[in-house]
């Protein structure tokens, strides 16, 4: 089964609470970043959204957000939230695998938690080019995956099969360093602990910028264009 086939059952079939990575609240790593105006409310997009509990966060602290996924079944359950919240989003299903101009240059702020490790050494690169392409030249990109170093996923190695099927690939520094050095400026690098709904997990966080220009207006350091929250 491949992961659009494994994300439609789950989110087709499973209670929210049965799923391992559905948190309703907000990882702390993303609402510091937020809370202190390192990323201040932009055009932010959500990659691998799920059921939408993060992009209806951010779109309440006034962010233009977009969220993103290939499971038809999550995007059904994001909009009920953001409805259920009074929260205005687009959500959209596609396959960040699969090549796009829809978002050209769209975005400050891009971001995906625990979604690299469903993504395969071999596919990563074009993964990559394509955050790449929707980010605007400063715009950062926070990129959260289990570390290799996780010890509560069933399985030895880097490949990694948990209870609900879902294969992952669980990733070491160095790896997410030489996959993002390129394309990326990358400001934190580093093995943090997370919250899981049994015990906490190892993943190697990210934060990066694109660095097609030198400098990042979201810290101010180019003048640009204000940055307009759509409602």
């Amino acid at each position: 089964m491949d992961v659009r086939a494994q994300m439609e059952r789950i989110y087709g079939e499973l209670p929210l609470d049965e799923i391992p990575w559905n948190f309703e609240a907000p990882p702390r790593l993303l609402v510091d970043l937020v809370q202190s105006g390192r990323v201040p409310p932009c055009r932010a997009v959500d990659l691998g959204c799920g059921a939408g509990n993060y992009a209806v966060w951010l779109a309440l602290q006034g962010f233009d957000v977009t969220g993103i996924d290939l499971s038809a079944a999550a995007i059904v359950r994001a909009q009920q939230l953001a409805w259920s919240k009074g929260a205005v989003c687009r959500f959209i299903v596609s396959d960040l695998l699969e090549p796009t101009d829809a978002f050209d240059a769209s975005f400050d702020f891009a971001f995906d938690w625990l979604a690299l490790h469903h993504v395969f050494p071999d596919d990563r690169p074009r993964y990559v080019a394509h955050v790449l392409r929707m980010l605007r030249p400063g715009g950062l990109y926070l990129s959260v995956c289990f570390s290799e170093d996780d010890q509560t996923i069933t399985g030895e190695g880097k490949y990694r099969q948990p209870q609900l099927g879902t294969l992952l690939y669980l990733s070491s520094e160095q790896e997410i360093r030489d996959l993002f050095e390129p394309w990326f400026a990358i400001e934190e690098l580093t093995t943090v602990e997370i919250e899981g709904k049994r015990a906490p997990h190892r993943a190697v966080k990210a934060l990066m910028m694109n660095r097609a220009r030198g400098e990042n207006r979201l810290r101010g350091l180019v003048p640009g264009p204000p940055i307009v929250v759509r409602r």
